[in-house]
């Protein structure tokens, strides 16, 4: 019994003992207030405080439990958890936050309604920054030229930049406007346009060109691919499809997608276009001839166009008819193989003669008792056989 007591009178000695050493600050009454986006906490003078407060701070700045409280910050309906590194989204300074809103004319013992309808000024304008990506919304689903095997594989393409498309977007087609053109300039353009039409499939063919010279191929495949599902037979939109297919190398998608363009192409629109790049394909494919046909007729739509010379002197340098080095081989056996037999055709029919130069003769001797019974055998069967 004695023992009993003893032991319950050293632990009530060693709770006592606890009480001075306690933290009184991790008692605090911590409040997220989403009315008035204030955070408060009841601390020892019995009354809420703000805890952006300078004095505050400075008071509780080693404090763990304060340290989350002060970098949870309101957005909107929600609350949201920062880390102590980037609490400064509502600087306790007054410094330039990562978000590039100045607030240094926030006193410090401002309320954290004003600290926090600034912060979200920055998050609304960097929310418009990262939805001005330039692209043409979400992908379609179906396209009728999706079984093309250029287009399967648009997940899977390098980066291979055009710089020649800003053509499309220059009223002077020379070398000095080319040099001079700034795409971001063009970006800034498309980005308005789209606010204004949305769903263009001009818009869409614009963007793609705009991916094309960036050399992302899977965004611009996407956004003829978004222009196609609108119109399957835009003949600009078609072409535009092709010419990136035919840098990939995937020769038989661009051809089939030329031909098509140049099938729905408007009448009262040049096809020059058309020609020029079936002039390429043919060219890739070696086929000199059909290139210079469709080069020839691109140049007469088209008079004086550089890049339709520049290809017509390169294929016109090449010879019409050109053979392969595995034709100049398989020609070359043939004259060998037909030598060959000739040669030993007419060795053995040299070995013939000269063996039967060497043979004896064998002379038959006549036996006339053989003659005269077949004679006789001859003219009884021809009598026989006579009617009077």
């Amino acid at each position: 019994m004695n023992l009993n007591v003893f032991m319950a009178y050293l632990a009530v000695c060693a709770l006592c003992l606890q009480i001075p050493i306690t933290n009184s600050k991790t008692s605090t009454l911590w409040k997220l207030n989403a009315d008035d986006r204030k955070i408060t906490g009841r601390i020892e003078e019995d009354k809420d405080m703000v805890l952006l407060n300078s004095a505050v701070n400075d008071k509780y700045k080693n404090d763990d439990v304060f340290n989350i409280i002060t970098s949870t910050i309101a957005y909107g309906s929600t609350w949201s958890k920062q880390s102590v590194e980037r609490s400064c989204d509502i600087p306790c300074d007054g410094s330039d936050n990562d978000s590039g809103v100045n607030l240094k004319g926030i006193p410090p013992t401002a309320s954290v309604v004003t600290v926090v309808s600034a912060s979200k000024t920055a998050l609304k304008k960097t929310n418009s920054e990262l939805d001005e990506v330039l692209d043409c919304g979400k992908p379609v689903n179906f396209t009728y030229y999706d079984y093309l095997i250029g287009v399967a594989q648009r997940f899977n393409h390098p980066l291979i930049p055009e710089p020649d498309v800003a053509y499309l977007f220059l009223k002077n087609k020379d070398e000095k406007s080319l040099k001079s053109f700034d795409i971001s300039l063009l970006e800034k353009r498309l980005k308005r346009a789209r606010k204004d039409k949305p769903r263009s499939v001009h818009l869409y063919n614009q963007i793609g060109n705009y991916w094309r010279i960036r050399g992302d191929a899977r965004q611009s495949i996407e956004c003829f691919r978004r222009a196609l599902s609108i119109s399957p037979t835009n003949a600009e939109v078609l072409l535009n499809l092709a010419r990136v297919l035919y840098n990939l190398q995937y020769l038989d998608d661009a051809i089939h997608l030329t031909r098509r363009s140049l099938e729905v192409q408007p009448p009262d629109r040049s096809a020059w276009r058309q020609y020029f790049t079936l002039g390429e394909i043919f060219k890739a494919y070696g086929h000199f001839q059909e290139s210079v046909l469709h080069l020839r007729h691109a140049l007469e739509l088209y008079p004086q166009h550089e890049p339709i010379l520049k290809a017509l002197r390169d294929v016109e340098n090449n010879p019409t008819s050109p053979l392969h080095v595995y034709t100049i081989l398989i020609i070359a056996a043939l004259v060998i193989a037909v030598f060959i037999v000739i040669i030993t055709s007419s060795d053995n029919s040299d070995a013939c003669v000269q063996q039967s130069e060497f043979e004896p003769k064998i002379q038959r001797h006549f036996n006339r008792a053989m003659a005269m019974r077949s004679l006789k055998g001859f003219s009884s069967r021809n009598f026989k056989h006579r009617k009077y």
